[in-house]
């Protein structure tokens, strides 16, 4: 979780080619946090990628040294988060539930409401050297909306431990944990994902599809059952005396 500068530029990319749409988190200046702007702009780009009959299979990629860093503190700590809370449980279901596979290539650290967007992806590949957290209990927070997207993924023991400690953990643990599909070289990144992205164009789009759709069948009704209440709890949290003061005090270690 981090802070973020007000800004009006694009801070998602959509490129397409050869079968593959790549979708690029480019908010550096914030750490490519989940800002208002940022999740609006995620959401045109996934249901483009959706729409376009080229695409067989999306790669979320982000710019910078962090993949993301979760919610945008500063405007955590400002404004009401229902409509927020809400917008991370519809975007997890809309990575789930896409027509086509997703592939997250994560090459920098992920905190927070950033593993919901790694646990949604179909499959997930990270450079050996990144780090993972789920802060959230550490400012007065629960991981309530992204729970829906990482606890059907990952060990029951390993939950228990990194959500209440709000511990590191890295690539390694992340894989056998069930959170990401294979943590390998930082320099092979690249090339793993290009090996994965092109055994996934050798299928065909309805084999994709409703493969994809056999699989995820019990994961978007598990997101639609508890979507609701888990958006509600994350904006109680927020809205909470107590979250809002971590908030605060840790915008103004970082200033």
């Amino acid at each position: 979780m981090t802070e973020s500068p007000e800004t009006t530029a694009e801070l998602v990319h959509l490129d397409v080619a050869e079968g593959v749409a790549t979708i690029t988190l480019d908010s550096p200046a914030n750490r490519n946090a989940l800002s208002r702007q940022l999740v609006t702009e995620l959401f045109e780009a996934l249901h483009a990628a959706d729409k376009d009959t080229s695409v067989k299979a999306v790669v979320l990629q982000a710019t910078g040294t962090v993949f993301c860093s979760g919610a945008d503190l500063s405007e955590a700590a400002t404004v009401p988060m229902e409509e927020g809370t809400r917008g991370i449980v519809r975007l997890q279901r809309t990575i789930v539930a896409l027509t086509k596979p997703v592939v997250a290539k994560v090459q920098g650290p992920v905190r927070a409401g950033g593993l919901g967007l790694v646990a949604a992806a179909d499959i997930a590949i990270a450079a050996d050297t990144v780090s993972f957290a789920l802060t959230e209990v550490r400012l007065g927070l629960a991981p309530a909306a992204i729970s829906l997207s990482i606890l059907p993924r990952i060990d029951a023991r390993a939950a228990s431990r990194y959500f209440l400690t709000g511990d590191k953990f890295d690539a390694a643990e992340a894989a056998r944990i069930g959170i990401l599909t294979a943590a390998v070289p930082a320099a092979s990144l690249d090339d793993e994902v290009a090996a994965i992205t092109s055994s996934l164009l050798e299928g065909s789009p309805q084999g994709l599809r409703e493969t994809k759709r056999l699989m995820v069948r019990g994961l978007v009704e598990h997101i639609d059952a508890g979507g609701e209440e888990m958006a509600a709890l994350s904006a109680r949290l927020f809205g909470s005396d107590e979250a809002r003061e971590a908030m605060t005090a840790f915008l103004s270690r970082k200033r």
